[in-house]
């Protein structure tokens, strides 16, 4: 780069923001490529986020002081040019290649996806889906990455009305200032707030993220009629800190930050500080306004949309997960992706005479019948695909289980639960209200059968409940009754609880609650059963020791009878949409048994239930043979996602869980 190219550019044209752009985008672009070193690569979101709150602020702002009011139609109509047309076409372009590679029964969240996002409100559609965006997923959405698209695009609605009130209301710098600190520091503390009370909610809601736009309207305020808030001398001081601010956390911060929340102020504060400091000599102005940063940042946009579908279809449509060179690869080939839809699609739109020289209301319309035409694909697309058939067109036996399963090797058409029932696949407990939620810390729980009978109490989360249609089954014909105790994503084990990164504390007081009723009116049996998933827990990965002592406190505090489930395989991704694109080949959506078997935490269970001498019922050889672990046996389909078994197999396995819990307890009431 030359030297004049360092210069400031008066003209208001920023390489330096452009600059700030290249480096989120390829944090972000690299993060789902999966580059080991970075991390925290989401975090360029939150870079995004600062900027468009800078520009937008800055624009109409001069808007306000030019003309003293603004032309709400001319600016909603620039953001449609600006913003659709390339949003449309790689939508579009992404239901058509899921229509050919995209596994037939993901097509109906594909749809619903597809129509959140034509609708603009991509966002809400994913917190209300209760996803987890750093979580890593074996189906993702399509369509995840529009959800910081929705917040925009809902900021941009409502903040010129809000500027424009404030400054007819004030018409004072000072009085502005001090209202956008005071909704910045709102909105921070209800993401603060939301990310422990409701995670998915703090993460994509507009009023949880809109301090990190503010952030950037606040900036632009500060800026107004100069070049920098501090003085220069200061000011490449402040720009640097603001770079490493944003480095360290995309280097620091992983999918086990706890994120937005408080963690979130480093990289939208850093953000902020580099454009504050304005375009200076020593700052990182030159770094950031090189050709290539510049470029990058030009087409930043356009990359944001394509990367995500282009690494999300292959390792959805091909078996097994990609590896880093082909993920890699993927991220490069989308650069010249990107310059295409810059140059023939984002660029043009933005300019185009046709609907620059015309009134705003074109513009506009012409969103709506983009926004209708969408809505219209999704829904043919999935009309198509649900017309499919999906199982091979024959049927298999009936499910017997008895010993080492022998996995049917095509989708019979007898299949119980069907595909497309799969995910309702449930024990009726969830329908009567027996899984208690995540603030519950009662000890209410639900009783089945005679209540004189003697009692079989199940305790822990969803993976003790998933065996209640065999307990149940199995209670009912030997005369037992059973109380049930489960709460969703709580192990049974007395370990630090986590969900979705956040403390758990519900979870432990629910527990010591349960344990207390059951030392007051002891059962003929305590039934522990738990999901041995490391994220469940705060620094347990790869340590059994600890697994065994958190289990081995839960067992030494019950004073009755107790009995521990092995935990049922993990089968790592979720058998039915692969099963949906291998009709004739159900093996291929098979785990081996190292892989579905494995995890330190089974190898506490072991050692807590050995060193105390408490019955592990393992019934894993019902549901791997000696190599792998079928997703169907006889006509039974054997998940319902990718770790929980479906109500249907649960109740198969009545007998075998009956077997094994005869010798543990009492007679029944029916002998």
């Amino acid at each position: 780069m030359d030297r004049a190219s360092a210069q400031p550019d008066h003209s208001g044209f920023r390489a330096d923001i452009q600059g700030l752009r290249a480096i989120a985008v390829g944090a972000v672009l690299l993060y789902h490529a999966g580059l080991p070193f970075l991390p925290g690569g989401y975090v360029g979101v939150d870079v995004f986020f600062v900027i468009s709150g800078f520009l937008i602020t800055s624009h109409l702002l001069g808007q306000l002081e030019s003309h003293g009011r603004l032309r709400f139609g001319d600016f909603y109509a620039r953001r449609v040019r600006r913003i659709l047309p390339a949003s449309f076409v790689v939508l579009v372009l992404s239901v058509a290649a899921a229509l050919i590679w995209y596994p037939p029964l993901l097509m109906r969240d594909l749809w619903a996806a597809a129509v959140a996002t034509a609708l603009y409100a991509p966002n809400y559609f994913f917190a209300s889906a209760d996803s987890d965006y750093l979580a890593e997923s074996s189906n993702p959405s399509l369509f995840q990455h529009y959800w910081s698209l929705g917040v925009e695009e809902q900021f941009y609605l409502l903040w010129p009305a809000l500027l424009a009130l404030v400054w007819v209301l004030v018409r004072s710098r000072r009085a502005l200032i001090a209202v956008l600190v005071g909704l910045v520091a709102a909105s921070f503390a209800l993401c603060v707030w939301l990310t422990f009370a409701a995670q998915p909610w703090a993460f994509f809601s507009l009023p949880s993220r809109a301090w990190e736009l503010g952030m950037g309207g606040l900036v632009a305020v500060l800026l107004q009629r100069r070049a920098g808030i501090v003085r220069e001398r200061w000011a490449a001081l402040l720009g640097w800190a603001g770079i490493v601010a944003v480095a360290a956390s995309v280097f620091l911060f992983s999918s086990e930050t706890l994120f937005p929340g408080a963690a979130a102020a480093l990289p939208v504060v850093g953000t902020a500080a580099v454009i504050a400091a304005g375009e200076t000599r020593r700052g990182p102005t030159r770094m950031l306004s090189t050709r290539s940063m510049v470029f990058i940042g030009t087409i930043s946009y356009s990359l944001y949309l394509v990367h995500w579908p282009a690494i999300v279809l292959p390792g959805t449509a091909l078996p097994g997960e990609l590896p880093l060179w082909t993920t890699l690869g993927i991220a490069v080939a989308c650069v010249p992706v990107a310059w295409l839809l810059y140059r023939f699609v984002e660029d043009p739109m933005r300019r185009a005479p046709l609907l620059t020289r015309r009134r705003a209301r074109v513009t506009l319309a012409g969103a709506l019948a983009g926004s209708l035409a969408c809505l219209g694909l999704a829904s043919a697309a999935y009309a198509v695909v649900d017309t499919r058939s999906l199982h091979a067109e024959r049927a298999a036996s009936s499910t017997v289980i008895v010993d080492a399963p022998r996995g049917t090797d095509f989708v019979p058409d007898n299949l119980a639960p069907a595909l497309r029932d799969a995910r309702e696949s449930l024990p009726e407990l969830y329908e009567d209200g027996c899984m208690r939620s995540v603030a519950a810390t009662d000890a209410e729980g639900c009783l089945y059968g005679d209540p004189t009978a003697p009692r079989i109490l199940l305790l822990g989360d969803s993976h003790a409940a998933q065996w209640f249609p065999a307990l149940e089954a199995f209670a009912r014909s030997a005369g037992y009754s059973v109380e049930v105790h489960t709460k969703s994503s709580c192990p049974a084990a007395d370990i630090e609880s986590l969900r979705r990164g956040a403390p758990y504390p519900q979870c432990p007081d629910w527990r010591d609650a349960v344990i207390d009723r059951i030392n007051d009116s002891p059962p003929a049996l305590v039934l522990l059963a738990t999901f041995t998933d490391p994220e469940l827990a705060a620094g347990i990965d790869d340590d059994a020791k600890t697994w065994a002592a958190a289990f081995g406190r839960t067992l030494d505090e019950i004073e009755a009878p107790v009995a521990m489930m092995a935990d049922t395989p993990d089968m790592r991704e979720d058998p039915a949409p692969c099963l949906s694109a291998h009709l004739s080949d159900a093996e291929a959506c098979a785990q081996p048994r190292s892989v579905a078997l494995s995890g330190p935490a089974r190898e506490g269970e072991v050692t807590a239930t050995a060193t105390r001498g408490v019955p592990l019922i393992d019934l894993n050889e019902y549901l791997c043979d000696a190599d792998a672990c079928p997703p169907i046996i006889g006509n039974t389909l054997v998940y319902r996602d990718s770790h929980h078994l479906t109500a249907q197999l649960s109740a198969d396995m009545a007998d075998v869980l009956g077997h094994a819990l005869r010798p543990l307890l009492p007679p029944g009431t029916g002998g």
